[in-house]
């Protein structure tokens, strides 16, 4: 399987800049893999295309303002992308302008309103993915992104973060600090919908995968299958899981929101459709040829060309009734991306 396989020529103009005016009013493509047919509908329209036999999985994890501009004692500004802590209580950091950014170099970081923070930072650790080990001077958690952090909107959306993004690039049910991108099919979901599909008599049970950086980063090999995933770490609870574990058991249709809550089941899951590993670190690719152990069925957003995520929704769907709900959403103008239109891709 060759990567250029699964590129498709996307105008500029449908990636989405900004989200839909108020959340949950996006439309929504249905794929319906049996009948081998799409149809356009509005998210609104979720709930009624559930099976009564279904069960709902979301990722709650939360997005971290993790995007800080340091100035070094050169007066050069930088830009950080704070991707999680390590051992020592260093934070791994991608760079800009990487090769100048060496061991032992100080940082002050700016505020919002562009003064100097009391909190400075030291490169410790120069890393062989070409990331930064960076030790802040007073570790005080959360407190210093509230400060000086901005949302880090994928490099498709050509804005600054506003306000607003605060809210809006976070999912109504987010509760456990970790991601630097969001999970964004489930940015769809309001917390109505979400009581409509409990009253439905369907339950919506948590899971937790810190989405990190690597998400973005392109497939660079020939071969799929020469391609190295990044990591990710995720978490289920034991309760959760032995409810899922038991709807799994009475042939319950296991309904993932999102790509994120696709790699946390499939990897959490063992060859007889348990869940049995709750927690880890992942590097599961999906891709064609994958026979998936747990999940059934797949909301999730429109993904990029050539992209590790449209080659896990071929592997549930198949590559030519994507590649045509793709020329189909193209020519009916829908929006892309993470603050764009969804898929329900449904057996």
């Amino acid at each position: 399987m060759l990567t250029r396989d699964y590129y498709f020529d996307l105008p500029s103009e449908l990636i989405a800049q900004e989200p839909s005016e108020k959340r949950g009013e996006d439309r929504l493509l249905l794929i319906d893999r049996k009948m081998r047919t799409f149809s356009d509908l509005m998210m609104h329209d979720f709930p009624s295309l559930l099976y009564k036999d279904s069960v709902i999985v979301v990722n709650n994890s939360k997005v971290r303002k993790a995007r800080v501009y340091g100035v070094s004692e050169t007066g050069g500004t930088v830009e950080f992308l704070f991707l999680g802590r390590e051992a020592d209580g260093a934070w791994k950091c991608m760079v800009t302008k990487t090769k100048r950014q060496k061991t032992g170099k100080m940082y002050r970081f700016l505020q919002h309103d562009g003064n100097d923070d009391a909190t400075t930072g030291r490169i410790v650790r120069e890393n062989s993915d070409g990331t930064r080990s960076v030790l802040l001077s007073d570790d005080e958690g959360e407190a210093f992104f509230t400060r000086c952090g901005h949302v880090p909107l994928p490099p498709y959306i050509k804005r600054e973060d506003s306000w607003s993004d605060e809210t809006r690039y976070q999912t109504v049910y987010a509760s456990k600090m970790g991601s630097v991108a969001s999970p964004t099919a489930g940015l769809h979901f309001t917390k109505p919908l979400m009581d409509e599909v409990k009253a439905m008599g369907i339950p919506i049970y948590e899971v937790t995968l810190h989405v990190g950086a690597g998400t973005f980063l392109p497939v660079r090999t020939e071969n799929i299958e020469d391609h190295h995933m990044h990591t990710e770490h995720y978490e289920i609870d034991g309760q959760t899981a032995e409810s899922l574990n038991k709807a799994k058991a009475e042939g319950k249709r296991i309904v993932a929101i999102g790509t994120t809550s696709v790699r946390t089941l499939e990897s959490a899951s063992s060859y007889n459709h348990r869940l049995e590993k709750l927690t880890g670190d992942t590097s599961i690719f999906i891709h064609p040829g994958y026979t998936f152990r747990f999940v059934d069925d797949l909301l999730t957003n429109f993904h990029t060309p050539e992209s590790t995520l449209l080659m896990l929704v071929s592997a549930l769907a198949g590559k030519d009734l994507i590649f045509s709900a793709y020329k189909h959403a193209i020519e009916e103008r829908y929006r892309f991306f993470s603050y764009g239109d969804a898929t329900f891709i449904r057996g």
